[in-house]
């Protein structure tokens, strides 16, 4: 079978939307080929040369010296992108070939990473985005401004700017999609950073400071990647007519969040396609609430779910208690404290069961509650904080699914071994809990105290919390009713008498 490329597309008669090869410039340069870049950043420009006539293509960076440079050329930039969900209920399987990439680069070939430096020096370029993980945005003193490349991404980037600046070209903007709070301003100060201990000049740190915008943004979509079962794979290059090894799999919502000034809307193309990706004055309240209601849903729903018998996200969506209690946290509980308008958090709610209902997606609720410690910790606890503040009462969702978290940590403890703490839930099938090596100890040294004496001990350990719980008025003896209902009648029935 022929690998996917514009002639074969030709002959086929292809009648999707395609960017032809050679008649745009490189309008945006991005470090990352991964399959979550592929998915959403490339995609929304994707659709802003179709909708909105931006007329760009994309050079791609291979962040590390293990990645996609042969095979994302050998497609001449294209693949085959499957955004598969649920929306309003409805199953949705849609495709869409990919054509904003232009090429993609090896930085560590020596042509590769002068090409590079070309296109960094162009009047086209206008954008750099990123997402080379959690990991990226680090500051590593050994790397050198003569190094071809430098090691870490922020020192590729500072290289880069430098060149940029020398060539007398426009400052562009800078959009880092990694996964860590104010991502934007971190990679500043570390490119700031460089530009300083390598002796780069004022007038260069002047241009990094205030004429390039580095903007903190918030992705969200679900990528589950590419496909896993060859079979699978086969079967879908049979449909389409050729081979395309890039194949890449999202969910069909996305939303992107960034921050800058009112300006950049304008300059941006997305709106004018009618997508959704909004310029913000700051992401942070909108990070709160993906925080908040799409993970704190996760976190808490699972462990209850879980006991009650449940194993994959998709099925607590179908069970009429389950989803009834994650909606009542989330309406009755979250919503209301959120400093966002109302309207939008509650349609932002009203997603989150599409997104959990992904018939394509398997997403089990062990993975999930992986480190649910400190999970709890960053999304649901300072719900219930703000919410017992504001109503003057405790919420009793929030409580609920805190006592199923204990009861998740406690049921039936068997053993602690270098594979997490292993427990026996009401069905009688083994489960292991994963989290930080202490919080299993804790739950393990307690394994033969009273509910009572375990839920004073979990709520009073400053370390789990950075507070002594104990100290708000009900919530102990919130939490020992609710775990002693869970303990008799199960964690499902626990759930139905708040509905």
């Amino acid at each position: 079978m022929e690998t996917l490329s514009y002639e074969l597309l030709k002959k086929k008669n292809f009648h999707g939307y395609l960017l032809e090869k050679g008649t745009a410039p490189v309008r945006l340069l991005q470090f990352g080929e991964g399959n979550f870049l592929r998915a959403f950043v490339d995609y929304w420009f994707d659709v802003a040369n179709e909708k909105a006539g931006w007329n760009g293509k994309i050079a791609l960076v291979q962040p590390i010296p293990q990645g996609l440079t042969r095979q994302i050329n050998a497609q001449e930039g294209l693949y085959t992108l499957y955004l598969r969900g649920s929306e309003n209920g409805k199953r949705i399987d849609r495709k869409r070939v990919i054509s904003a990439v232009d090429a993609c680069y090896n930085p560590y070939e020596p042509d590769d990473w002068q090409r590079i430096l070309s296109i960094a020096e162009s009047p086209d370029l206008e954008y750099i985005a990123s997402n080379t993980t959690e990991a990226g945005i680090v500051y590593d003193a050994s790397c050198r401004f003569e190094d071809a490349p430098p090691r870490s991404f922020p020192a590729k980037l500072a290289v880069l700017l430098h060149h940029r600046f020398q060539a007398g070209q426009a400052a562009p903007v800078i959009l880092s999609c990694e996964l860590i709070d104010d991502n934007g301003r971190v990679l500043r100060d570390t490119v700031l950073r460089h530009a300083e201990d390598w002796k780069l000049g004022e007038d260069f740190r002047r241009y990094l400071a205030q004429e390039c915008l580095f903007c903190s943004t918030l992705v969200d979509r679900i990528v589950p990647g590419r496909i896993g079962d060859p079979a699978v794979s086969a079967q879908m290059d049979e449909e389409n007519g050729y081979a395309d090894e890039l194949k890449d799999v999202s969910e069909v919502f996305g939303v992107w969040y960034i921050e800058g000034p009112v300006s950049l809307e304008e300059r941006l193309p997305f709106r004018r396609a009618s997508l959704n990706v909004h310029v913000v004055p700051e992401v942070s309240p909108y990070k709160k609430r993906k925080v908040r209601i799409l993970n704190g849903a996760h976190t808490g729903f699972v462990p209850g779910a879980y006991l009650a018998g449940f194993d994959i996200v998709r099925d607590c969506m179908k069970n009429e208690v389950i989803h009834g209690f994650m909606n009542k946290l989330l309406f009755d509980e979250v919503i209301p404290v959120l400093p966002l308008d109302e309207e939008d958090c509650r349609q932002f709610a009203a997603a989150v069961t599409d997104r959990f209902s992904n018939p394509f997606i398997d997403h089990s609720l062990l993975s999930i509650s992986l480190n649910s410690t400190s999970k709890w910790k960053t999304r649901n606890l300072p719900s219930l904080l703000e919410y017992t503040e504001m109503a003057g009462r405790l919420p009793e969702a929030l409580c609920m699914g805190f006592a199923a978290y204990i009861a998740f940590y406690s049921t039936e403890l068997l053993r602690l071994d270098e594979n997490g703490l292993t427990a026996r839930r009401p069905a009688g099938d083994e489960y292991v809990i994963r989290d930080d090596d202490w919080v299993l100890d804790f739950y393990w040294s307690r394994r033969t105290a009273s509910d009572e004496a375990l839920v004073h001990d979990v709520l009073s350990c400053e370390k789990m919390w950075g507070q002594d719980l104990t100290k708000l008025p009900g919530l102990e003896k919130t939490l020992c009713t609710g775990l002693a209902l869970i303990r008799r009648d199960g964690a499902e029935a626990a759930f139905a008498s708040l509905l």
